[in-house]
């Protein structure tokens, strides 16, 4: 049986890649992974969570931004993660304007994962730490 190795990608390469659709994808250990869109009841929580935080930094008058998966955060030398949330300061949003990849490399201020029922073992595991 012939098999086929998996490309590994350095993290620069994961920053420049594109394959002409939507699709978004995480670097693990130099491995894509495409991440699926919220659907189902995992995006009724994340809708719920983000209207939640909104208010909640309304209320308080801050000029934090709540995120919501579109912005991914480097995690190591060879993996980036897209949370299903996160929030951000009024100065970290202005260093994402100057910004030519969807990736940071600081720490926000508070970072939202769902777990997914399916993928319960990578949410609680890898992505925590």
């Amino acid at each position: 049986m012939i098999t086929t190795r998996q490309k590994i990608y350095t993290f620069a390469e994961y920053l420049n890649y594109q394959d002409s659709t939507d699709n978004k994808y995480e670097l693990f250990n130099g491995e894509l992974i495409a991440m699926p869109p919220a659907r189902g009841f995992h995006a009724l929580i994340l809708s719920f969570i983000y209207d939640y935080l909104i208010a909640e930094i309304k209320r308080l008058n801050l000029t934090w931004k709540v995120m919501p998966a579109t912005v991914g955060i480097r995690t190591d030398k060879a993996k980036s993660r897209i949370p299903d949330l996160m929030i951000l300061t009024a100065e970290q949003c202005q260093e994402i304007r100057n910004m030519t990849t969807a990736v940071i490399e600081f720490p926000p201020l508070l970072v939202v994962e769902i777990v997914s029922p399916g993928n319960a073992d990578d949410d609680y595991r890898y992505k925590r730490s």
